[in-house]
């Protein structure tokens, strides 16, 4: 009796046989105390098949990537080309005006280039010639803000696009100036006084008779401006003095109040 207790004891306590075979089968015996020699075979799962990396995905991506770039740069092109010449910490500016015409001022990003900001003043030129022998000048430009409000092209005009400007000439109110486009005759003054870096003159009349000839001679002032903004709706230009001694004997600010 104690022999069989044995005999089913060993036969419950079984270990796991494993039989290699060519087709991957594994053999566990049985755990069947009557027929201990009785194996089940399992068939080892088979590696699950990997689909190859579709081929189509890279070159869509390539060509997704080639529309988005060209995309960008017909934009940026179209950008640059639309959007108004712009002015960097230091400009060239120019007064000038006939002898008894009213003064233009015009700010240039290069001797050669376009003017970001061409405004004509109601104060004669020789009055201002007057208050910058007497000393130092201060000219603020400015704007109503309330103005700007009512389109969205006028809330992203920029300051130096104004259309229409208050004039102060050291703090006394002097009628008002108006942004305009530069034409030909303004551009002809320009182009004749490009080899100037800084000094004042006057330029002859002309001689192709264009009716101007009875507001004389045309006087101009050019120099170097050190521009400062202080936010979105003021800037200021300072005159800057070879030397680098003393105060700017001119200064123009931009306000929008």
């Amino acid at each position: 009796m104690a022999k069989s207790s044995e005999d089913l004891s060993s036969k419950r306590h079984f270990h796991w046989t494993n039989k290699v075979s060519n087709q991957d089968e594994e053999e566990i015996p049985s755990s069947n105390a009557g027929d201990p020699d009785i194996t089940y075979k399992v068939k080892a799962p088979e590696p699950a098949a990997v689909a190859p990396p579709s081929t189509a995905a890279g070159p869509r991506r390539k060509l997704q990537a080639i529309a988005v770039s060209r995309m960008r740069s017909v934009l940026t092109a179209f950008t640059k080309n639309r959007s108004p010449p712009g002015l960097g910490p230091r400009v060239i500016g120019t007064l000038f005006g006939h002898r008894r015409g009213h003064v233009h001022f015009a700010f240039q990003k290069e001797p050669n280039s376009e003017p970001a900001f061409l405004v004509e003043l109601a104060t004669p030129i020789t009055g201002l010639v007057r208050e910058m022998a007497s000393g130092l000048v201060r000219i603020a430009l400015e704007c109503d803000k309330e103005g700007t409000v009512g389109t969205m092209a006028a809330e992203r005009r920029r300051l130096a696009e104004e259309p229409r400007w208050r004039t102060y000439c050291n703090g006394k109110k002097c009628g008002f100036a108006a942004r305009r486009e530069c034409g030909a005759k303004e551009w002809k003054v320009l182009k004749a006084v490009e080899p100037i870096s800084m000094g004042a003159g006057v330029l002859p009349r002309s001689e192709d008779g264009d009716g101007d000839e009875k507001d004389g001679e045309i006087m101009y002032m050019r120099a170097k401006f050190e521009r400062v903004v202080g936010s979105r709706d003021s800037e200021a230009f300072y005159m800057m003095n070879p030397d680098s001694n003393g105060a700017p004997e001119l200064s123009i600010y931009l306000l929008r109040v």
